[in-house]
């Protein structure tokens, strides 16, 4: 197939990832991004052995591992009898693997920067709204009817609340879920363990964590990334009742974090981060595909949403890489995410309510199964499979093979 016109729909991860591989493959490719200066939103992410790979087929990977911080192991337990209700090994998963908690700044900063140095052009302040196909090219139209040149095609990832996910057939938008969070970063010293996620439940009704993120901006100071599970509509009450009531619930349930949400200062370091649930069927329009959230999204309790937008972004170059015309790329691309992305979008709605509802048998029976099950082989594996995103085989469909972590890590 001969070199496209692509025109990428948003600057975060999935639409980076996308625009460097494509460009890579002789496309020409134009990012459009909705904010005057290309900026991340939001705190710390965590990179799984997936999206790690694709780091690592980018040539990316060691800047990203020297910006974030390496997790071995995820612990959680109740805030009452401290008892552990959540222990899962990296390890486990798979030898020598590891997640990278890194924060979002990092992130786009290795990616743009990658972005810039093959020459890929950007057009900023373009807020896409929708698309206007035509016989032989498509054009992105912005929210101020700003109309582009034509393309062969657009990757649409502009995330959960695209707009232009209206022009597929029977798409679907993100269905709202009852708990979402709020999210902030502050100054770490090794308050809790360098190299966990450490979180304390209340049942499934209050989640607290804590995720070590490395050195968000270079050079800078060590940082976490802290979190607060609530609905989003009981978070106007914690702010009218005012932070030092917050910070003592904090330093009652979870007294190792007292010192880092004290650090926040208060409410307004946080922003309040709403999740949603959705899979389109099939991503695939007339010179149009969806990426990342644009086509599925889930509650972060798998911490697999930016990877999946990553191996979406390496599935789709592989696809395009391997077909002899548009519409055979587009089809394969969906076959080659297909089952990987059902079985982790069907996890994940399983996983979230047993951490994160009203539900009062659902985290009884966690915090009583949980405990005894981890230990039972081969239940340590296939949990540590679950959390690196490897549980079926994400890495021949994203056309990239992982790497030995032990020579990374």
């Amino acid at each position: 197939m001969k070199p496209l016109e692509i025109a990428v729909a948003g600057a975060g991860p999935a639409g980076l990832a996308a625009a460097l591989l494509l460009c890579r493959q002789g496309h020409r490719v134009t990012v459009f991004e909705r904010f005057a200066e290309p900026q991340p939103v939001g705190s710390g992410l965590m990179l799984q052995p997936t999206g790690l790979s694709v780091m690592a087929a980018l040539g990316l990977v060691e800047p990203a591992v020297a910006r974030g911080k390496i997790i071995r192991r995820l612990e959680g337990r109740d805030t009452e009898s401290l008892r552990r209700v959540l222990d899962i090994a990296y390890g486990g998963g798979g030898a020598g693997r590891f997640g990278l908690a890194i924060h979002r700044h990092a992130l786009f900063d290795i990616l743009f920067d990658a972005v810039k140095a093959e020459g890929v052009a950007v057009e900023r302040g373009f807020d896409c709204d929708r698309t206007e196909p035509g016989d032989r090219a498509i054009r992105l139209v912005s929210s101020k009817g700003v109309r582009s040149a034509g393309f062969d095609l657009v990757v649409d990832a502009s995330g959960a609340r695209s707009r232009l996910r209206a022009a597929i057939a029977g798409a679907s938008e993100p269905c709202p879920l009852p708990y979402g969070a709020i999210w902030t970063s502050v100054a770490f010293s090794g308050e809790t363990a360098g190299d966990v996620l450490v979180q304390r439940y209340r049942r499934a009704s209050v989640m607290i964590g804590v995720l070590p993120l490395g050195r968000p901006f270079g050079d800078g100071e060590d940082k976490a990334a802290l979190f607060f599970s609530l609905k989003p509509g009981d978070y106007p009450a914690h702010q009218a009742a005012g932070y030092p009531v917050f910070h003592e619930r904090i330093a009652a349930s979870f007294p190792e974090a007292a010192p880092l949400f004290a650090r926040a200062g208060g409410f307004e370091a946080f922003t309040l981060a709403r999740y949603g649930h959705h899979t389109v069927a099939s991503p695939v329009g007339e010179r149009l595909v969806l990426i990342g959230d644009a086509a599925h999204s889930a509650s972060p309790q798998l911490g697999q949403g930016a990877n999946m937008a990553l191996l979406d972004a390496a599935a789709l170059a592989a696809a395009l890489r391997g077909a002899v015309d548009l519409t055979t790329a587009l089809a394969g691309y969906a076959a080659r995410r297909h089952f990987h992305l059902r079985v982790f979008q069907m996890l994940s709605a399983l996983f979230t309510p047993v951490y994160q509802s009203d539900s009062r048998a659902l985290p009884l029976l966690r915090d009583r199964l949980v405990p005894v099950l981890a230990g039972v082989p081969p239940l340590p594996k296939l949990l540590g499979r679950i959390v690196c995103g490897t549980l079926v085989d994400p890495f021949s469909g994203a056309g990239i093979a992982e790497p030995d972590w032990r020579e990374v890590g």
